[in-house]
């Protein structure tokens, strides 16, 4: 059996152009394809860089909102973009419409965490590796 090439998260953007205007230019994720079809469909791919699958437990879920968020409660499904500076990226993107939800903190795993209300209904983390290097647990 052969492992999957690439995520791809696939979202649905009432308004498109704003949708594009945030993850494209606000956020920097590089346009590497897109298309149009009958009746104005119209679709981009952007690049987000590595792709990872987080699956967490209800109690590890309850834990990153309290670090993170001060215990608001994040979606069933929230979308995590490491960045090279929290701080300045969660400013560009407020400037570009997100709702501030948690001001950048530094987390018990070394990363400096925010996190924000993007266009799509989509909650964001941003994340920034404070010693350069993600701190994943072996397993087994």
């Amino acid at each position: 059996m052969t492992a999957p090439k690439q995520l791809r998260l696939v979202v649905e953007a009432e308004d498109f152009e704003a949708a594009l205007a945030f993850y494209r230019d606000a956020l920097g994720l590089p346009e590497i394809a897109a298309f149009e079809g009958d009746g104005e469909a119209r679709v981009a791919i952007l690049d987000a860089g590595r792709a990872t699958l987080e699956l967490a437990n209800p109690a590890q879920k309850r834990m990153i909102d309290r670090i993170e968020a001060g215990g608001r409660e994040s979606p069933r499904i929230r979308v995590a973009f490491e960045v090279d500076d929290a701080e300045g990226v969660t400013r560009r993107l407020e400037t570009a419409g997100a709702t501030v939800i948690a001001e950048p903190v530094e987390t018990p795993w070394r990363s400096r965490n925010s996190r924000l209300e993007g266009p799509t209904d989509l909650t964001l983390t941003l994340f920034e590796e404070q010693d350069g290097e993600e701190h994943f647990v072996p397993v087994g």
